[in-house]
């Protein structure tokens, strides 16, 4: 199956930018979605992040806590990558299983960290960029997370520069506009990778 690649910033837009395609009936993998399903009460991760991290990431109630976690790993660079060893290899083999049960010209697959892993080369086809000013991420992922400062800049500095995503880039989406231009500009994208798509012997 032709694939996908969607990728950005936090605050970029992407869960937007996915919704658009997902309105147009193209398949959407989330690997987001495939990380909290790890780390949830019966998820495949939790007890490998338990057994890393301690009590101290657990709730009373047996349960994540993710700010907590989340504050750790973005503060010790060694202990975000403990967690990417732990979930990285689990997402990528829910991501290349939910790839076999589609049937639809191309596939989606929303990556966050697409770039700072260097991984699922073998598995995409093409890469969307979803970008937009640095300043604009800050103010969104505050207004929809209420983190403080500290923490947004924080997971920005985890995360590959503008400049080094658009450099992975086949297709770029600036995401400065209204919903609906986006939506447009994503229906746009979505005739071009029907036709390469359509054009493609795996």
């Amino acid at each position: 199956m032709y694939t996908v690649g969607l990728t950005g910033g936090i605050g970029s837009g992407k869960s937007t930018v996915a919704d658009c395609f997902v309105a147009l009936g193209v398949p959407v993998i989330d690997t987001d979605v495939i990380a909290r399903d790890l780390t949830a009460p019966d998820g495949a991760a939790l007890a490998a992040i338990r057994a890393a991290f301690g009590e101290a990431v657990m709730q009373a109630d047996g349960t994540l806590d993710r700010a907590v976690l989340r504050r750790h790993v973005f503060a010790d660079t060694a202990a975000r990558h403990q967690l990417e060893a732990i979930l990285h290899p689990r997402i990528r083999q829910a991501v290349q299983q939910a790839l076999t049960t589609l049937a639809a010209p191309y596939a989606l697959i929303v990556i966050p960290l697409l770039v700072e892993t260097g991984g699922y080369q073998d598995v995409l086809n093409r890469v969307l960029v979803v970008d937009c000013p640095e300043e604009v991420q800050i103010a969104r992922v505050k207004a929809r997370s209420g983190l403080a400062h500290d923490e947004v800049q924080a997971i920005l500095a985890a995360q590959a520069g503008r400049a080094e995503r658009l450099a992975a880039a086949d297709d770029v989406i600036v995401n400065i506009a209204t919903p609906a231009d986006l939506c447009a500009e994503v229906a746009r994208l979505h005739q071009r990778y029907l036709a390469l798509a359509a054009g493609f012997l795996p």
